[in-house]
This record gives structure tokens, sequence and C-alpha cells, in this order.
């Protein structure tokens, strides 16, 4: 589910240029094992505590290839379910990532369909209210719609919209570098920089040959 115009970089990556405030809480992980990274733009939704009106309106809303990005409003009750799946998928929506619960989770790894939530709750919110779209803050990151998410079991970055392009390259970069790396080659620099860090802390120990 991955965007095929951008480059196929990880999370690790990506994180490691960013400030913490752009990587989700750990508590937002993939739902069923072997989900594949996905990447592409956010379409931001908050929901009313026990309701998932918007969630429900933002599949059909939301462009093909995009990733619905879900502030569930602090509630357990699930905000999507096995045919909200289906019809996202079908309309070309690449994944779901909920600051709160599902359901139906057998039908979402049946299809193949990516979520990143919180957790699983049988019983479904309501659908009464309707709140603004267009920016959510979930898994702790403010996400604006236009912004790029890109999420796997490493965890789940996003970029905003106006730097998205240079991180991606910046990261796709360091990782074509990394690829031609040895391992020899890479625990040299580490070690050096290692070392370097313990001098500059003043323990002149160093470390073993």
């Amino acid at each position: 589910m991955n965007d095929q115009s951008l480059p196929d970089v990880s999370p690790t990556s990506l994180a490691d240029l960013v400030e913490e405030s752009r990587v989700m809480d750990t508590g937002i992980r993939p739902l069923w094992h072997g989900m594949p990274r996905v990447s592409g733009p956010a379409y931001a939704v908050t929901c009313a505590p026990g309701d998932n009106l918007m969630m429900h309106a933002a599949i059909y809303r939301a462009e093909p290839g995009s990733v619905i990005v879900v502030d569930s409003g602090g509630s357990p009750l699930a905000v999507a379910g096995g045919n909200v799946c289906a019809v996202a998928q079908k309309r070309g929506i690449a994944a779901f990532v909920v600051d709160g619960n599902i359901r139906d989770l057998q039908e979402a790894r049946e299809l193949g369909f990516p979520v990143f939530a919180r957790g699983v709750f049988p019983k479904p919110g309501g659908k009464k209210h309707v709140l603004p779209s267009g920016e959510a803050v979930v898994g702790g990151v403010r996400v604006r719609t236009g912004d790029l998410v890109v999420a796997d079991e490493e965890g789940i970055v996003v970029l905003d919209a106006a730097e998205s392009g240079r991180l991606l390259d910046a990261a796709a970069r360091r990782e074509n570098g990394e690829s031609g790396q040895s391992l020899t080659e890479w625990e040299a620099a580490h070690r050096a920089k290692i070392e370097a860090g313990l001098a500059a802390g003043g323990d002149s120990g160093g470390l073993p040959a």
C-alpha cells in the first residue's frame, strides 16, 4: 500500500531526521501480523467521544491513496469495522491510523487492509456529531490533511506537507548509503563515535580493543 510515487523509506530513517513530536506514541500499532509499510497523504479526522460519523464520512471524502488519520475522542467504542474497511479499500484508501479502537479485526486481516490503532473493541459508536475535519491530534502528533504519513511495524512518522519531499529524499539517500556499507565499516564508524562521546563526557578509559 506504499504510494509508488514516493521513495520507499522506513519510519526509522525518517525518525532520525525529525523531532520526536512527529513520531506517534507506541500505543498505536499494526493490528495484524505482517502488515505492509504504508505511506500516503493524511486525511485528518476528529470524532466526538463515542461517535464515529466523521470517520465514516472520511472513507467517501478522502482521495484514493490517502491514509485516514483519526482521533476517536478518547472513547473505547470502535470507530470502524469490517465493512468500513472493505469500502475504504474498494475506494483506494491506503490505511487507517486510529487513536482509538476498531472492531471486526479478522475481517480487516482477511482483506489485507492496513489498520494501525490502539486495539479492538466489539461495540461501535454512534453517528450523530459533525465536527470540522482537516486537523487532528493522533498519538500525540498534530496531523493536518495533506501531511505525509509513513507507517509500518517500526512506528508511525508524520511529515509536514511542506517538508515531506526534502525529508523523503534525505532518508532515501541515507538508506542507499547504508546499504552499501559493510558491518565492519559500520562498526568502525560507530566505535569512533562512541569513543568520542565517552571522551567528551570525561571518560578516559576508552573501549577495549
